[in-house]
């Protein structure tokens, strides 16, 4: 008996068949060159088509983890068609709002050369001292969508557009120095996985939930980025107290021709500043949006943010010496080993105008750059000159979308690029396309290029490099995945590693796939084995086995430069200081405090039961802010001005006692008098060095007293 035919797909319109799910079923699991996890599955394992991963159009595909490149550390290539629809599909996903980095605050601001590196680089704004341009910075979180809050475990976007003269320059960076992955293929999954869970539409701006962290046990490249995340580095304090990191190693090109690599790292005035994790959920409830509140109003009170400009500058024949590759996105170079030198500072002076027609509508793109920086064949950063450019045209809705003004360059621009969807320029001539001879017949022939002053691409493609190859390979030194890792813990102050383990605890514990907890910890026993122990035991289970790791981790140096608390600054420039006070306080204390904070720069914030007028010694005194609406998380230190009477009434008053419990748990410094003391035991305050005086505050600042913490939680 003869088959009944199969009817062919081509006659079938329906496209509910065409993404089944393919089941459990066995995979192989390869190592790549450098690591990277391969699961596949054999050629015969046909399942009706269902098991092999293709793109949209039904082409199979060999390789998910490596983009196609010219040569094993060459740039990537624009046929790489896999990768170009994987971006491409990715980049459309949502609209209008940013898939990530949807939450941002932006500033527009000044940046001034302090150093001129003409030997260096011909970039026109690095040729003279005291050359400025503006500028214009958005500042975002990464996970969350726009409505989400300022304050979750997340690493913050700090992208910069300068408007020089010869055109935008945006240095699109993170204020963390490395990244989740090595390979632009991967960012859709790491996104996917990071992003609410798809079938329940959470959990929201958090990454503590099954998905990231199956994803992240499967990725050994991702675990240096994991202890930053997982670092204080995740929880700001402040916009203004972070660090902004390029994260790719870029190129230097000077007037001869003559190229360096180049690292970018932005360091706040104020120094660095964290929350610790209790801080951060609270500050969330009690003010989503607290970080772009603190910008907005330090900007309007004229306290503007300033950061400085350092480079990292180095050439090939270092870079060959290394045990990493600084094409490598997974990795940073430690400041000990290339010190950051400071070339210009960077001042923030001027809030928006219109939220949506700045903030929301500035489009950052990698490939902006000028004559004398260049790109590095980083296969991340490849990948992001493609991927920006697409997703503008997606959430703005048009390819002019470098007309609107927060885009626009602020020096001319003029090609022969017409029409297309929302232009608000009107062209005039017939000249849309050169060569054109339009000239000698006295019409205007439009722009050309010039040699001499256009950018011009670096032509030397070597970089230890085949580029006659066409691969989807990595580097073999790319496959150190954990040395740097264990520079970033190794490196970090006792309390500071406690947090990490603090939070890999908590994370884990939103983790509902056993085995995904006991990957994760088996990984990290490549960093630390005591880190290791510490999650372990804090989730209650054995110490998994030791995953072997595709490079064996080396010891590197620690540097000091990665830990905020070994960089901490105690004094109180840029700092908010609450002052509690109530009926019958002393006007004068409240007075005399006040000035000597903003004297030091300083800025005070009076807090009372109420906020209208309150009888004090001199009369009626208006409060900042409503008791019960300005819990102490809010703030960097606190004090207070009671009376006797006062004090003990407000031991009944719950808000009032958790303003202290605060204070005291986050490791503040509390000032207070004499009569506040009643107030002080009902919360448990005990005295020690961050406990002091009114007359004392000044000289104790807002520091954290980070021996304290011991005393008032359990840490991992």
């Amino acid at each position: 008996m003869l088959k009944k035919p199969r009817p062919s797909p081509a006659t079938d319109n329906s496209l509910a068949a065409h993404q089944p799910g393919s089941g459990q079923m066995a995979l192989k699991v390869d190592k790549g060159n450098a690591g990277e996890l391969h699961q596949h599955i054999t050629a015969d394992d046909e399942r009706d088509g269902r098991a092999h991963l293709t793109d949209n159009f039904g082409h199979r595909i060999a390789d998910n983890q490596n983009s196609l490149r010219a040569g094993e550390r060459g740039p990537t290539l624009l046929e790489d068609f896999v990768l170009r629809e994987k971006i491409f599909h990715f980049d459309h996903e949502r609209i209008p709002e940013r898939i990530v980095h949807a939450r941002g605050s932006g500033a527009h601001g000044v940046f001034e050369c302090t150093h001129a590196i003409p030997e260096l680089t011909k970039a026109d704004i690095f040729q003279e001292v005291g050359k400025t341009c503006p500028v214009f910075v958005r500042f975002s979180t990464v996970a969350g969508g726009a409505g989400s809050v300022d304050t979750p475990r997340d690493v913050r976007g700090f992208a910069v557009k300068l408007y020089t003269e010869a055109g935008n320059w945006d240095l699109v960076g993170n204020n963390i120095p490395v990244f989740f992955i090595q390979d632009a293929m991967k960012f859709p999954d790491l996104v996917h996985s990071v992003k609410m869970e798809a079938d329940r539409g959470y959990p929201q701006a958090a990454s503590a939930h099954d998905t990231f962290w199956d994803f992240i046990s499967l990725m050994p490249e991702s675990f240096h980025m994991i202890m930053w995340a997982m670092s204080d580095r995740a929880i700001p304090r402040s916009f203004r107290t972070i660090e902004g990191f390029g994260v790719h190693t870029f190129r230097f090109v000077n007037a001869k021709g003559q190229s360096r690599f180049v690292k970018f790292h932005w360091k706040p005035v104020l120094g660095l500043q964290s929350t610790v994790w209790d801080e951060a959920v609270k500050i969330a409830g009690a003010d989503p949006d607290y970080l772009r509140r603190d910008l907005y109003e330090a900007i309007d009170a004229g306290d503007f943010p300033q950061w400085d400009l350092g480079i990292q500058v180095f050439d090939e024949a270092f870079a060959a010496k290394l045990p990493y590759d600084v094409l490598d996105a997974t990795k940073l170079i430690p400041e000990e080993d290339v010190p950051v030198e400071i070339v210009g500072r960077m001042t923030l002076n001027r809030n928006p105008d219109n939220f949506f027609a700045e903030t929301e509508q500035v489009a950052y793109l990698p490939s902006n750059i000028v004559p004398g920086i260049d790109f590095s064949n980083d296969p991340l950063l490849q990948g992001r000159l493609f991927s920006y450019l697409d997703t503008q045209k997606s959430r703005l809705g048009t390819t002019n979308f470098h007309q609107i003004p927060i885009n626009a360059p602020k020096c001319p621009f003029h090609n022969f690029q017409r029409d297309g969807m929302m232009q608000t320029l009107v062209p005039k001539g017939r000249a849309n396309y050169e060569p054109n001879s339009l000239a000698e017949a006295g019409e205007d022939a439009g722009p050309r290029a010039c040699p001499e002053t256009g950018f011009t691409t670096f032509p030397a493609n070597g970089e230890r490099n085949d580029p006659t190859e066409k691969l989807r390979v990595r580097a073999a030194l790319f496959a150190d995945h954990f040395s740097q890792a264990r520079l970033f813990y190794r490196s970090q102050t006792g309390n500071e590693q406690a947090h990490i383990a603090s939070a890999l605890v908590f994370e884990l514990s939103k983790v509902t796939l056993d085995h995904v907890r006991a990957r994760v910890i088996g990984q990290l026993r490549n960093i630390d084995e005591d880190l290791a122990k510490r999650v372990a035991n804090g989730l209650a289970i054995d110490l998994p086995a030791r995953i072997k790791p595709a490079k064996t981790p080396i010891d590197m140096a620690p540097s000091d430069a990665l830990s905020i608390q070994k960089d901490a600054r105690p004094d109180i420039r840029g700092r908010k200081v609450a002052i509690l006070f109530a009926e019958g306080s002393d006007a004068s204390a409240i007075d005399k405090l006040k000035k000597q904070i903003e004297k030091v720069g300083g800025s005070a914030f009076l807090v009372a039961p109420k906020v209208g007028g309150i009888p004090v010694s001199t009369g009626l005194l208006k409060a900042d802010g409503q008791l019960a609406g300005s819990p102490s998380v809010l703030f960097d230190a606190v004090a207070s001005v009671l009376t006797a009477a006062a004090a003990e009434k407000l031991t009944h008053e719950g808000a009032a006692v958790q303003w202290f419990m605060d204070a005291y748990g986050h490791c503040k410094t509390i000032a207070h008098d004499e009569a506040s003391q009643v107030l002080l035991d009902k919360a448990g305050v005990e005295p020690d060095e961050g406990i002091v005086a009114l007359a004392d505050f000044i000289k104790t600042g807002t520091q954290r007293h980070w021996d304290r913490e011991p005393k008032v939680r359990d840490l991992a």
